[in-house]
């Protein structure tokens, strides 16, 4: 009878355990939340309370033109709420309409601006506000912004120009890989390193400069560095789980995945400019792109140029680094806001880097270095191969 009673109390026991751990893991968070409301009941004084005019911080997120008006997407970004109380274009005051009177912490709202602009012409826009705080924004080529439901096939074709076709015709290298000595498939691995390494640099930077847009509140440069250390750990795990496959289709998918990142935030920037009328499309546009993206659909196909690939394989990794441009293309046309567009772009700096990383072990020389003169001369190539090509766009 003793033995039987023991067994439900040692369940009773774990229980207790199990609700003492419970408790013990909630007790801080109920005194923090306990504290904070007992600060915002009683009005400490230092909490509330600030000394001077109001902090007022707008950011001008995006500019749309249409026949005798300009609307203006603004956002707060200061603690304050602010109240727009007059518009100065070209030092004249227009006649506006705003959604919101008063727009709060981090609120967003459209003032719609009554003016008769000449396509063409720069225009220096202020935002008075009711405090008396001025706020410039600067128009450097009036264009009309096109609808952007009216032409989601046109920036289909546009990420097909510049994604998909110069990809496919990068990938058309694999038949000559397959015939060049082993020496040379190292040297191209290094090639490999090096254009995806540029393509980081390049994400890097353009991702920094689109967060300075952005709302700091929201992350700023902060949102590229994280956006960078997402996709890492993630491209981490899908690299853990295709472990099994074969290493050079393993390998060639990685790259693909970190290119087609890294094209996501290129088509972006693309559909952006369009729909405010600052991409010119024109040939010598399609062919520069081109050029730049075909190197792409090298380093896609390099790593698995010593194993059997079908076609059916190939045109899915083509479309997994090529797509993504179309999707950009189409978010940036329906205006993404910067710090979208700087996380998307840390996301393919953190997929490159771990690419990178991937393709290390395939430059390694017989005595295991990885940095040797021949990888070296690869990386430097790459790198400035990229550089080169994407003078032409």
């Amino acid at each position: 009878m003793a033995r039987g009673d023991s067994a439900p109390g040692q369940a009773r026991g774990r229980a207790g355990g199990r609700l003492g751990t419970w408790v013990f893991g909630l007790l801080p968070l109920c005194v923090v939340a306990l504290a904070v409301a007992t600060f915002s009941v009683l009005d400490v004084p230092g909490l509330t309370g600030r000394a001077g005019p109001p902090a007022e911080e707008l950011a001008v997120e995006r500019t749309v033109l249409g026949p005798g008006s300009i609307e203006l997407i603004i956002r707060n970004l200061g603690p304050d709420p602010v109240a727009i109380a007059q518009v100065v274009v070209n030092d004249a005051f227009s006649d506006f309409r705003a959604e919101e009177t008063e727009i709060g912490r981090l609120r967003a709202t459209t003032v719609r601006v009554t003016y008769p602009w000449v396509e063409g012409e720069a225009y220096e826009i202020g935002l008075l506000t009711s405090s008396g705080g001025l706020i410039s924004h600067e128009i450097p080529v009036a264009v009309t912004t096109p609808d952007p439901a009216g032409f989601l096939g046109l920036m289909a074709l546009l990420g097909m120009y510049v994604g998909i076709i110069p990809i496919a015709i990068g990938m058309l290298w694999l038949p000559w890989l397959r015939r060049i000595p082993p020496r040379w498939i190292q040297l191209l691995m290094a090639l490999t390193i090096g254009l995806l390494t540029w393509l980081a640099i390049d994400a890097g930077v353009e991702g920094l400069e689109i967060a300075n847009e952005a709302a700091g509140a929201l992350g700023g440069a902060g949102l590229v560095l994280f956006g960078a250390v997402a996709a890492y750990l993630l491209l981490a795990g899908v690299g853990t789980w295709l472990a099994a496959r074969p290493g050079g289709h393993r390998l060639a998918l990685l790259v693909a995945v970190g290119i087609g990142l890294h094209n996501l935030g290129e088509g972006l920037a693309i559909g952006s400019a369009y729909a405010v009328g600052a991409l010119a499309l024109g040939a010598t546009l399609v062919i520069g792109f081109a050029v730049h993206n075909t190197t792409e659909g090298l380093a896609i196909v390099a790593p698995a140029a010593d194993h059997r690939v079908a076609p059916g394989t190939l045109l899915v990794l083509g479309l997994v680094a090529g797509a993504p441009a179309i999707l950009g293309a189409w978010l940036g046309a329906a205006a993404v806001q910067p710090a979208i567009g700087a996380l998307l772009l840390g996301f393919g700096v953190g997929a490159i880097a771990q690419v990178i990383l991937q393709l290390v072990p395939a430059i390694r020389d017989q005595v295991g270095r990885a940095l040797h003169p021949l990888s070296i001369c690869g990386v430097l190539a790459g790198m400035a191969l990229m550089w080169a090509t994407g003078l032409l766009s």
